[in-house]
């Protein structure tokens, strides 16, 4: 992981944090990671394909959810604490307000079948943001023939995916193994 910013030459301001990751946060119902990654990579540019994969897979290891360490990491990187706290403020905020709303009105409407569809197709949609999401950090490992990064993508599919284990427990056992062959081949 590189420490230098290096996808973008102008440094995001307070307020820019906040309403890219507000914009974010309002776009993404059903998956915020697809959204971070387009907003971030390809919209803003405030980071390259490599450093936002990078950054995730820390963000992942690291205990409470993904797409709030990695606001919190990308926020900090510009702007230390303030820029953590305005992004942070930012993905959560509105998404709190709406959840509230939408729970009151759950409650009242939720066992309506036309209700239950509409959540029905969301998760549908979300699982295929998701996929296509996956893909597109996927196409790095190819791009550059990384047979071991591939590798290591398809065992901690393959164990979580496929055999059920815990995530924890198959982050634990893949890391180090992915460092130590990464440090071998360098």
């Amino acid at each position: 992981m590189t420490s230098t910013i290096s996808a973008s030459t102008t440094r995001p301001s307070l307020f820019e944090l906040y309403f890219c990751f507000q914009g974010i946060a309002l776009r993404s119902f059903g998956g915020v990671l697809p959204w971070t990654r387009k907003a971030l990579v390809e919209e803003r540019q405030w980071l390259n394909a490599d450093e936002f994969t990078d950054l995730l897979g820390l963000c992942q290891f690291l205990p409470g959810p993904n797409v709030g360490n990695l606001t919190i990491v990308v926020g900090s990187r510009f702007h230390g604490i303030p820029g953590a706290i305005a992004a942070l403020l930012g993905l959560t905020v509105m998404p709190v307000i709406i959840v509230i709303g939408l729970a009151l009105l759950y409650e009242h409407y939720g066992q309506i079948p036309a209700v239950r569809g509409v959540i029905d197709g969301t998760a549908a949609a979300a699982a295929g943001l998701i996929g296509g999401m996956a893909l597109k950090m996927a196409k790095p490992l190819l791009d550059q023939r990384s047979l071991r990064g591939l590798l290591f993508v398809l065992l901690a599919f393959a164990g979580v995916g496929l055999m059920r284990w815990p995530l924890a427990e198959v982050m634990l056992v893949l890391a180090p193994l992915s460092i130590l062959v990464a440090g071998k081949s360098s």
